[in-house]
């Protein structure tokens, strides 16, 4: 057989994987076991509908496999129904809210530049913010929920849906106190745990179980898993619509979906077994102290965090103060530096969201590689020297000359020899934690 040029890029990106340090929040490394059924013979069958009810033949083996996915979640959470069949979390989100809501009804979600998701309801661009009628909330003046303004909101505007999710918010959500104001409009509570799936299992997070109509939640991030999604109904939400889980079911498919797949399905019930071992709650717990630890470096070494801290396993470094829109700049200096993150908005944007002015961190894939917090303070201090080299690299205000500086500056990082020395002493690091080790 020869060999596809796909397997040398394959090649490629697994020796960027191992010699940088990954920081981005939704990103994590999956176990042997995960790896090995997403590349096996599952993805071969074609499998639309549900366990005992298939529209093809020859899915007895697919049915068991689907249906101990779904056990091991409801055991996991303790709740009565999941769907592990969403392709990813923004259908996923879609499938509930047309589960919920008829089009033109109120969603009620958190602003995408206070740390929000596209799919809460973002305006105009999106399918949530188009469809529906979107009325979005924001952070109080310590960047945590103003829960003032969402109860002012919600009886204002009457949602049928209130989301509680994240993206870039690096604090505890309070399910309690949206559960509360769901009550006093009659709205459906939809948390959106994506993020923090893995600290709810550990204990590291408030669980929104008692608290949420529906839960939904990616399967890639915290929780180890494949690139896929779950949906959940609570006790409470079945107790409200007895059949809100058919409900959810007929929103995948037909809804919005085709065939499920298959070795995702199977990936999620491996990572869901591994997520009942001691060894995932003590990732789990890990994962918040390298956090802690690495927010409060950054703090050390003079730069500012949205905030001022943690609470999760992500942290937002806020550098308004440091020059104007440095966001881009930062976070490709970074990469060539042999850290990746991504570029991100801040609560109190003065930029672009193209040109914005925070970086977003995260430390699921770090501390599934080993690390700890010895490894987070000499990565905060890395991120430090990379602000500094970079600090006059301000964006233009003249937005016809943006493009062009972008591709002046990005040539010039490539070749700059302190970002290329800093690489080498992360690659030293690096070498001592095996990607896939754990």
């Amino acid at each position: 057989m020869s060999k596809d040029q796909i397997f040398e890029l394959i090649n490629q990106e697994e020796q960027r994987q191992k010699e940088k340090i990954g920081l981005i929040p939704s990103e994590n490394t999956v176990s042997e076991a995960v790896s090995a059924t997403l590349s096996s013979c599952l993805s071969n069958k074609y499998s639309e509908g549900y366990p005992d009810h298939r529209y093809y033949e020859g899915n007895q083996i697919i049915d068991q496999i689907e249906k101990l996915a779904q056990e091991r979640i409801k055991k996991l959470f303790a709740v009565p129904y999941v769907n592990v069949q969403p392709y990813s979390g923004s259908p996923a989100n879609a499938a509930i809210y047309f589960a919920l809501m008829q089009p033109g009804e109120t969603l009620l979600g958190l602003k995408l530049t206070q740390g929000g998701h596209l799919t809460h309801g973002h305006p105009k661009v999106t399918a949530s913010g188009r469809f529906y009628n979107s009325v979005q909330f924001g952070l109080d003046s310590n960047d945590r929920v103003n829960f003032e303004e969402v109860r002012k909101l919600a009886h204002e505007h009457k949602p049928k849906v209130i989301v509680a999710g994240n993206t870039a918010y690096p604090f505890e959500l309070d399910f309690k106190k949206f559960r509360e104001i769901a009550d006093e409009v009659g709205a459906w509570l939809v948390a959106d745990i994506s993020h923090v799936t893995g600290l709810v299992i550990g204990g590291e997070h408030l669980s929104p179980v008692p608290y949420a109509d529906v839960i939904m939640s990616t399967t890639h991030k915290t929780f180890r898993g494949p690139r896929g999604a779950m949906i959940m109904v609570t006790k409470r939400g079945l107790e409200r619509d007895p059949d809100l889980g058919k409900k959810i079911d007929s929103a995948i498919i037909p809804g919005l979906q085709g065939g499920p797949h298959n070795a995702t399905t199977a990936a999620i019930a491996v990572a869901a077994g591994e997520a009942t071992t001691k060894q995932y709650l003590a990732y789990t717990k890990q994962i918040r102290k390298n956090a802690d630890a690495l927010a409060e470096e950054l703090k050390k070494q003079g730069l500012k965090l949205v905030g001022d801290g943690t609470q999760t396993h992500l942290m937002l470094i806020d550098l308004t103060e440091v020059g104007y829109g440095l966001g881009k700049q930062v976070a490709f200096a970074m990469d060539v530096a042999g850290i990746y993150a991504n570029c991100n908005t801040v609560p109190k944007e003065t930029c672009s969201p193209f040109y914005p002015s925070g970086i977003r961190l995260g430390t699921p894939l770090v501390t599934s590689r080993g690390m700890k917090e010895s490894e987070m303070r000499k990565i905060a201090a890395w991120i430090a020297r990379v602000v500094e080299l970079v600090k006059t690299e301000e964006l233009p205000k003249d937005k016809k000359t943006r493009a062009s500086f972008m591709r002046d500056f990005e040539q010039r990082m490539l070749a700059n020899k302190q970002l290329l020395e800093i690489f080498e002493e992360v690659k030293a690091l690096t070498k001592n934690y095996p990607l896939f080790s754990w």
